[in-house]
């Protein structure tokens, strides 16, 4: 019994939310069109997901965010360590680095617009601009974080660049890199919602703006659960996949 207790108590604020929520809605403090009854969107989701207007949007929005965030990784984990090892990347990359991570990349949405227009090359292009800073930064310092005497070993061992590179620095800097993966998963997503809704066209964040448009109460109620659930469940998958690379860690 003391073990399924703890099994069940992460589920019991989100329980006693979700009681509260319907509570309050039924109690008559608020209007139906202020906050919906929890049930009812709850039946708006069932029903979005009966007719497939959910499925399409769901699955554009995992697109547009997943592909921003491998194309992030793909760049982001390579570039940070060169600007780990390499003088004259650090040099040249490290300033841009330092002003881009702070700076609020959703800024350069007019000018993204401007240049590639409102299709999925503009959202994804958000989603790389902002997912790729804690990348590159969490892999320049997993990579910084070697000790140098294992390096200074291997390279009297007659290691290659190439094979310290595969053998030491890489798992060694894995750690570091996957906690940059996993706060860069959830900015992809939140990137991608924003960019949907200042967009619009078909995906999670449009199909709120279109029933906010209606004053269609439910339909904003239902997108913020389904985007609820969605990032959940991509972070859980972030983490399993964390768990099973790292077992020695």
């Amino acid at each position: 019994m003391a073990r399924m207790i703890w099994r069940l108590a992460p589920w019991i604020s989100l329980i006693s939310l979700a009681l509260a929520w319907e509570a309050v809605a039924r109690s008559g403090a608020v209007t139906p069109f202020m906050l919906p009854r929890l049930s009812v969107v709850l039946v708006r989701i069932w029903n979005d997901a009966l007719s497939g207007d959910l499925p399409q949007s769901l699955a554009l929005t995992l697109y547009r965010s997943l592909t921003g965030f491998a194309l992030a990784a793909a760049a982001g984990i390579p570039l940070g360590i060169l600007i780990a090892r390499n003088r004259v990347v650090h040099w040249f990359f490290d300033p841009i680095v330092s002003v881009g991570f702070p700076m609020p990349k959703i800024a350069f949405l007019p000018i993204v617009v401007l240049w590639f227009g409102f299709f999925d090359i503009s959202k994804i292009l958000m989603v790389v601009l902002d997912a790729i800073f804690p990348i590159v930064t969490a892999t320049v310092v997993g990579t910084l974080g070697v000790e140098r005497e294992i390096l200074w070993s291997a390279r009297n061992m007659g290691a290659s660049e190439r094979q310290m590179l595969r053998e030491i620095v890489l798992p060694a800097a894995l750690p570091e890199i996957m906690t940059g993966l996993q706060v860069a998963l959830p900015i992809a997503l939140i990137v991608c919602i924003v960019a949907e809704m200042k967009m619009g066209g078909i995906g999670l964040g449009g199909t709120m703006m279109t029933a906010s448009r209606f004053a269609d109460s439910p339909g904003v109620f239902a997108g913020i659960v389904e985007i609820a659930v969605a990032g959940w469940f991509i972070v859980k998958l972030m983490a399993m996949l964390r768990r099973r690379l790292l077992l020695w860690h």
